[in-house]
């Protein structure tokens, strides 16, 4: 959903930068609700105001919920274990949603400029967070930790870069 987001307001319609896509979709992956619906918000915002900001939840919720609720009507569950070629829709689904999963971590790996110096780090987090640590594994601590180090990082280098 990420990549098809980018390139539809990034690369083809040319809304935003890159650079500012990024940052809006830090901020709509740090807000609760569904990523798609905090990042059109948040185009239609610097596009057109609450009126943009309106309209692009609107476009991005009502044709999903149509659909799902269509689903939720006509496909019960046991429609669809007992019916061979539903269960088998669903099942050759399976391989695209793990696609449209993995792929925009390679993108946004990418456009954030992670390399293979820095890619230990996200590695790292994850691996701490999945361990279940008490404390260590809370995402939250992650948030300010990598705060704390941004904060320190560009004070620093303001500093450098005066003298």
């Amino acid at each position: 959903m990420i990549s098809l987001i980018e390139k539809e307001v990034v690369d083809r319609r040319k809304w935003i930068d890159r650079r500012e896509f990024l940052d809006m979709l830090a901020v709509a992956q740090s807000l609760p609700g569904i990523l798609a619906v905090n990042i059109s918000v948040a185009v239609g915002d610097k596009l057109r105001g609450l009126k943009g900001s309106i309209c692009s939840a609107l476009g991005t919720i009502i044709l999903p919920f149509l659909i799902i609720l269509a689903i939720a009507i006509f496909l019960t569950p046991d429609l669809i274990k007992n019916n061979p070629i539903i269960s088998s829709i669903f099942k050759g689904i399976r391989p695209a949603v793990t696609a449209l999963i993995i792929a925009p971590v390679f993108t946004t790996a990418r456009s954030a400029g992670i390399t293979w110096k820095t890619i230990w780090i996200p590695i790292v987090t994850a691996a701490v967070i999945w361990s279940k640590i008490p404390f260590v594994s809370n995402p939250i601590f992650f948030i300010i930790a990598g705060g704390l180090f941004g904060y320190i990082y560009y004070t620093r280098k303001a500093v450098n870069t005066t003298h």
